[in-house]
């Protein structure tokens, strides 16, 4: 199998201008708390529609620290998907709560409301509501559902970046949302995340935590005034550097053509890839704007993981990237051990990730190379199928 494969899983977008944005940051001699993470802040804020913005080191952080903004803590439980990343998990952990995992739909790949609603009780101190790949669908109904029982929805935003439900963009659903900018996301800050919200008490509590729990007095935390030290409550260092800053501020301004660029990518793989009987692809509501985060699709029911592991690594050897997204969470032995979870539990989503394939996505792609990986993973299949009818 080739280590440097010919055609990525992803690959980032970077520019001569983010070259020159980052840059120019080292050339400035400011390379923490400065002006390239306020002016990231307040244009990732406005581009979502939210007043207030908290950049840090990474999506998994942003979402840790609004737990901890909202007291989430040993004895409550959060509501979380089964079928996502582990991170939606991971920091319900680290704010040393339990996380009560809920089914996929079959379709969407997100919770269903009626599922999550089952799963209430008066332990129940938050939900985290994922856009699974960056499909929105079902958000109004968790938004409705936690407005209904007066619990935080936390919008785990970080695969959906200018994506939208109608009229209505990914991030604004929650009381408080987050994105993260991996170097496989829409854009990419290397490493990096994003709080949005309207809830300006929630936005400085998380200003604070990220930066050791220091006062925000005086805007001490930013650095854009002041130099106190003080710490008025537990933090970390969960900051994001003015390098990482810049070159989102510059990634930022191509979103648009990001999206366009990797929606054609998508149209063309539906288009090559609907006429293979044996291959699940994306379903999309037509109300819904993909921000395509990656391109998933399906084996049908008679593939097992075994099948599909088969395919993948053929792929590889043909020098083309692809992964299974994603292992359903609960199966994980650090969740399935603590809380009991057994095989079966979590029917669709252990279906789901058992047949996943994850096709390279990225801006750049040609129609020629999706035809070949549309091509090579065809080919797969039928190597698969007869090996078994032999």
């Amino acid at each position: 199998m080739s280590t440097n494969q010919v055609i990525p899983l992803s690959r980032p977008d970077i520019s001569d201008d983010d070259i020159r944005a980052v840059t120019d940051v080292l050339r400035s001699g400011r390379l923490s708390l400065g002006p390239s993470m306020e002016a990231f802040e307040e244009q990732m804020a406005a581009r979502v529609g939210r007043s207030e913005g908290v950049a840090v080191s990474s999506g998994t952080a942003g979402l840790h620290l609004l737990l901890e903004a909202l007291d989430v803590g040993p004895g409550d439980e959060v509501i979380t998907p089964a079928f996502s990343f582990v991170a939606s998990a991971n920091c319900i952990e680290h704010a040393g709560a339990k996380p009560v995992f809920v089914d996929c739909d079959p379709t969407t790949l997100n919770v269903r409301v009626e599922d999550v609603e089952a799963k209430i009780t008066e332990r129940t101190k938050a939900i985290i509501g994922v856009e699974v790949f960056g499909n929105p669908t079902g958000m109004r109904e968790l938004a409705a559902l936690s407005a209904k029982y007066e619990i935080p929805l936390i919008e785990d935003a970080c695969e959906g970046l200018g994506g939208r439900l109608g009229n209505d963009a990914i991030g604004t659903f929650g009381r408080a949302a987050v994105f993260a900018f991996y170097p496989n996301k829409q854009i990419t800050t290397g490493e990096g995340g994003m709080i949005v919200t309207d809830d300006t008490r929630l936005a400085d509590a998380c200003r604070s935590m990220r930066n050791h729990g220091r006062t925000i007095s005086n805007r001490a935390v930013t650095g854009a005034v002041g130099t106190r030290l003080d710490a008025e409550r537990l933090g970390w260092n969960y900051r994001m550097s003015e390098l990482h800053a810049a070159l989102g501020v510059s990634q930022l301004s191509r979103l648009d053509t990001i999206m366009e660029h990797r929606a054609r990518v998508a149209d063309t793989y539906t288009r090559e890839l609907s006429s293979m009987s044996d291959l699940i692809v994306p379903t999309i509501d037509p109300n819904v704007t993909m921000s395509w985060f990656v391109y998933v699709v399906r084996l049908s029911g008679p593939y097992t993981t075994e099948d599909r592991d088969e395919i993948i690594e053929g792929l590889r050897r043909h020098d083309i990237g692809a992964a299974h997204y994603f292992p359903a969470i609960p199966t994980f032995p650090h969740f399935r051990d603590k809380y009991g979870i057994r095989a079966g539990d979590f029917p669709v989503a252990e279906s789901v990730s058992q047949r996943t394939i994850a096709l390279p996505m990225f801006v750049g792609l040609t129609e020629v190379e999706i035809k070949l990986v549309c091509q090579t993973l065809g080919l797969m299949m039928t190597r698969n199928r007869f090996r078994h009818d032999d």
